[in-house]
């Protein structure tokens, strides 16, 4: 049966490997990966990115988009130094910061192109509106903005099957600029809460979707999980259960294997996607941070899961080279979905 392989990605600092004119910084100078040099994080993701051999990648911090530089011509430029089939780029709303959400994809198999959506009765704005949202229910409704809008996605492969897909990087909750206890606690609050409210506008718009029996693919970063910190029982949940629709009907929940493991809790080990080093306690911090959830339709096909962990995935741990590229590429690991798009449904 014939299938594509859709990814996400989160590249470390992916803009830092690229000059002001936007050409690639083959050199020796530090990345801004410790220990890592431009050559060897480029290296590593020209390793990586062909091992992963996709068909669709959505890039989360690709490089920036700004007067200078342009992030289609870089992820571009990119492609074509390591022979990436890969090798066509897509960027939807460009924000203000110095990481992008892109696609990179093989025009070969994927026709693709920006489609945004908003609802007019304002249910679900345009994600580079305002989003109006009470989330802690005082009867007034905080207004809401993305700093990096999601990339949505109209898709169709050659054989004729279309689906969607929306890349998103929700905003991080750390606490940045903290000095003192209380802020720590106020910034963690306000952003945790900032952080629901665009998992609850990208709900919407899936919900919008699945209304109108459209295949979903909702993947990226959403520096979140269930129990990952304190602030989540503030709100009840968190914001990868608002997108799965965990507490919704089944015909309209979306799913993700790797989260639905996490859900359990009891377990000793759990999957991840991520790895920190903490200074503080001199040891590794690994994490479940990025996700490929498939709507229904798309989970009866029979779609096929992978995390391209170092030491998780025997094949990646077997790989020597591929082994060391993955971390030295980024504190990311690729997710990668193969999806059925012929024949009957499983």
């Amino acid at each position: 049966m014939k299938r594509v392989r859709i990814a996400t990605y989160n590249v470390e600092w992916f803009v830092n490997l690229f000059d002001h004119r936007g050409r690639l910084l083959e050199d020796n100078g530090w990345s801004s990966r410790y220990n890592v040099t431009h050559a060897q994080q480029l290296g590593a993701l020209g390793i990586v990115f062909t091992a992963l051999d996709a068909d669709a990648v959505m890039v989360i911090e690709a490089p920036d988009n700004n007067g200078q530089r342009h992030t289609v011509a870089m992820l571009e430029r990119f492609a074509a130094r390591y022979g990436l089939r890969c090798r066509k780029a897509l960027l939807g709303f460009a924000n203000e910061t110095q990481q992008e959400i892109a696609l990179l994809y093989d025009p070969d198999v994927l026709h693709v192109r920006h489609d945004p959506k908003g609802s007019r009765e304002g249910e679900a704005p345009r994600f580079d509106k305002e989003f109006p949202i009470d989330l802690d229910h005082d009867g007034v409704a905080d207004m809401v903005s993305f700093n990096k809008p999601p990339l949505e996605i109209a898709a169709e492969t050659r054989t004729g099957f279309r689906f969607r897909m929306i890349g998103v990087h929700a905003k991080s909750k750390a606490p940045r600029g903290a000095t003192t206890p209380e802020q720590v606690r106020r910034m963690s609050i306000e952003n945790r809460k900032k952080q629901l409210a665009e998992c609850v506008w990208v709900r919407r718009r899936v919900l919008e979707h699945l209304k109108a029996g459209d295949s979903v693919i909702v993947l990226g970063d959403l520096n979140d999980g269930p129990g990952l910190d304190e602030y989540e029982k503030l709100f009840g949940r968190s914001g990868v259960e608002v997108l799965l629709g965990w507490d919704e009907p089944r015909d309209v929940r979306m799913f993700d294997p790797h989260a639905r493991v996490v859900f359990g809790k009891k377990l000793a080990a759990a999957p991840s996607t991520a790895r920190f080093y903490l200074e503080s306690e001199k040891r590794y911090f690994s994490a479940l941070l990025d996700y490929v959830m498939v709507s229904p339709d798309l989970r009866a096909r029979g779609p096929e899961w992978r995390i391209w962990h170092p030491f998780d995935d025997m094949a990646c741990y077997q790989t020597p080279e591929l082994r060391e590229a993955l971390l030295q590429a980024s504190d990311h690991f690729p997710v990668s979905l193969d999806l059925p798009v012929g024949g009957a449904v499983a």
